[in-house]
C-alpha cells in the first residue's frame, strides 16, 4: 500500500483514531494475523467463522503497527475505529487508488466479470500488460468485497495499471465494488448460469453483471462479447466507447480461427483489416473468447499487435486447478480444472477432452457436482451426463451424491455397460482409477469448488494410490 499517515487514512475512512495519528502505515494491508509483516495494517473483520478483533494482538506481536476495528481494544497498538470494517476495506482501496492517479504512475483500471473465464482472462491480460509496466491484480481468485479491494491495496506510486476481477452473488455487489474502483474499462465475458440458484434467473444475472458496464464515465470503454445476447444488450446502459470481441463479423477483435492442440490452442484474430496469430498454452477452444477479450483491452490501453502475440506465445501453462495439464512420469496427464463449474463451463472442458481423444488417447471425465444452480440443478447435471456420451468419451466416473445425476443421465443415454461408473467419494474414485489409468491417458477432472474434487485431482496427479 502507499504510505500513508493515520490521519490520512481516518480522512479516508471516516474514523476515530487511538494513537498517535502522524504515526505511517507502510506495510500491507491484511485481514488475516497470519500474513501480518511488519509495517502492516491488520483489518479485525468479523468472518464466518471468526472475529478478527480476537486476532489483533498477534498481529500487533507479528508486527503490524495499526488495526482497523469495531470498536475499541485493550491492545497497545494504534486503531482505527469505523462502524464496519469489511466496507473499511473497500474505502481504504478507493483512497489508494485515487492517490495513485492523483500522484503516481497509474492509468487505468479495469474490471472485468462474466459468468466464466474471469480468472483466465485476468491472468493473460495481466501477463500482456506487465511488459508495458507496473501492474497490480489478482494472484488467486479474489473478486469478492473483501478480496478485490485487498488485491487493489497492493497499489503504490509506481503502479501503471490495476486489473481487478469481480465476481457477483447479488445484485448490487458489483455496483459496490465499481464504486470501489472507478474502472476505466469494464470487460463483459458472458452471461452464463453459474450462480442462478441464488439470482433466480439468467435475467437476474445479467441485470447484476451489467453493474459494471453501467459505473463506466464516458471516457471509458465497455469491452463486450459480440456473440453473448446478454451481453449486447448492455450496450445500451452504457455512455463508455464499445470494443466488441468475438466471432461476429462486426466484432473488432475477431475470432477467425481455433485450433485445438495437445498444448494448448492456435488462434488467429482478426483487428481491423489485420491479423494476429499466435500458439496460446491454455487447454480449450473457448479460451479464444478469453484471448480475445485481453487482446482488446491491450488494444485499448495502446499495445501493438506484433507486441501483444508475442505475449500471447510467452504466456505459460494453465493456473492451479484451471484445466491445469499435469503430466506423470507414467505418461498420463491429468487436466484438474475443479476450481469453478458452470453448465457452460462444464461442456467447454468436456468438448477440450472429447478434441484431445481424437488423436488417439483413452479419455476419461471425471466429474463431480455443479454448485448454486437452483431449481435447474437436475435438468444442468442430466445434460452433462448426455454430454458425456455424445462427445464419445471413453470413461465416465461421477463422484457424490450430489452430481448422481450426471451417472445416471449418461445411462439413460445409451451408455455402455461399465463405461459410466458412480463412486460416493474421492477416496473410492482414486481408488478406482489408479489401477485403470495407463501411458497416454487423459483423465478431466471438473466440478465446483465444494465438491473438492480438485485435491483428487492433485492426488491422481502425483500418481497416489489408496490401499
Amino acid at each position: 500500500m502507499i504510505t500513508q499517515t493515520l490521519t490520512e487514512l481516518a480522512a479516508a475512512l471516516g474514523a476515530e483514531i487511538i494513537g498517535d495519528p502522524t504515526l505511517e502505515v507502510r506495510g500491507p494491508v491484511v485481514t488475516d494475523s497470519r500474513q501480518v509483516v511488519d509495517g502492516a495494517l491488520f483489518v479485525a473483520r468479523l468472518g464466518e467463522h471468526a472475529d478478527g478483533h480476537d486476532h489483533v494482538e498477534p498481529a500487533r506481536a507479528a508486527g503490524a503497527v495499526a488495526a482497523v476495528v469495531e470498536h475499541p481494544l485493550d491492545v497497545d497498538i494504534a486503531q482505527l475505529v469505523v462502524a464496519d470494517s469489511t466496507r473499511a476495506l473497500g474505502d481504504l482501496a478507493r483512497h489508494v487508488l485515487d492517490v495513485a492517479r492523483a500522484h503516481g504512475s497509474l492509468e487505468r483500471v479495469i474490471g472485468i466479470t462474466g459468468s466464466a473465464g474471469k480468472t483466465t482472462t485476468k491472468r493473460i491480460l495481466a501477463h500482456l500488460l506487465t511488459s508495458l509496466g507496473p501492474t497490480v491484480f489478482p494472484e488467486q481468485s479474489f473478486n469478492n468485497e473483501v478480496g478485490a479491494p485487498l488485491s487493489m491495496l497492493r497499489t503504490d506510486l509506481t503502479t501503471r495499471f490495476v486489473i481487478v476481477e469481480m465476481g457477483a452473488s447479488h445484485i448490487g455487489d458489483l455496483r459496490y465494488l465499481s464504486s470501489v474502483a472507478r474502472p476505466d474499462i469494464g470487460v463483459e465475458l458472458q452471461v452464463g448460469l453459474a450462480h442462478v440458484g441464488e439470482f433466480g434467473s439468467v435475467d437476474n444475472i445479467r441485470i447484476a453483471k451489467q453493474e459494471l458496464i453501467e459505473s463506466l464515465p464516458a471516457s471509458g470503454t465497455a469491452v463486450l462479447n459480440a456473440d453473448d445476447p446478454q451481453v449486447r444488450a448492455m450496450a445500451e446502459h452504457t455512455s463508455a466507447a464499445i470494443t466488441w470481441f468475438g466471432q461476429h463479423p462486426t466484432a473488432d477483435v475477431r475470432i477467425l480461427d481455433v485450433r485445438p492442440t495437445a498444448a494448448g490452442v492456435d488462434v488467429r484474430l482478426g483487428v481491423g483489416d489485420t491479423e494476429l496469430t499466435a500458439p496460446v498454452r491454455l487447454l480449450g477452444e473457448h479460451n479464444a473468447y478469453n484471448i480475445a477479450a485481453a487482446t482488446a483491452v491491450a488494444l485499448t490501453v495502446g499495445m501493438t499487435g506484433q507486441a501483444i502475440a508475442e505475449g500471447l506465445q510467452s504466456l505459460t501453462g494453465g493456473e492451479r486447478w484451471r484445466m491445469q495439464a499435469l503430466r506423470r512420469d507414467d505418461d498420463v496427464t491429468i487436466i484438474n480444472d475443479a476450481y469453478n463449474a458452470s453448465p457452460g463451463s462444464m461442456h467447454a472442458a468436456l468438448r477440450t477432452l472429447a478434441d484431445l481423444g481424437r488423436a488417439g488417447h483413452r479419455t476419461f471425465a471425471v466429474l463431480g457436482a455443479m454448485s448454486e444452480l437452483g431449481a435447474v440443478s437436475a435438468d444442468e447435471h442430466d445434460k452433462v451426463g448426455r454430454d458425456v456420451v455424445r462427445l464419445n468419451i471413453d470413461q465416465l466416473v461421477v463422484v457424490g451424491a450430489e452430481a448422481r445425476q450426471i451417472f445416471l443421465a449418461a445411462e439413460q443415454e445409451g451408455s455402455w455397460g461399465g463405461e459410466a461408473v458412480y463412486c460416493e467419494n474421492v477416496d473410492e474414485a482414486l481408488a478406482w482409477l489408479e489401477p485403470r489409468l495407463r501411458a497416454g491417458d487423459i483423465a478431466l477432472v471438473k466440478s465446483s469448488n465444494a465438491s473438492g474434487l480438485r485435491f483428487l485431482g492433485d492426488r491422481l496427479a502425483a500418481g497416489e494410490v489408496t490401499e
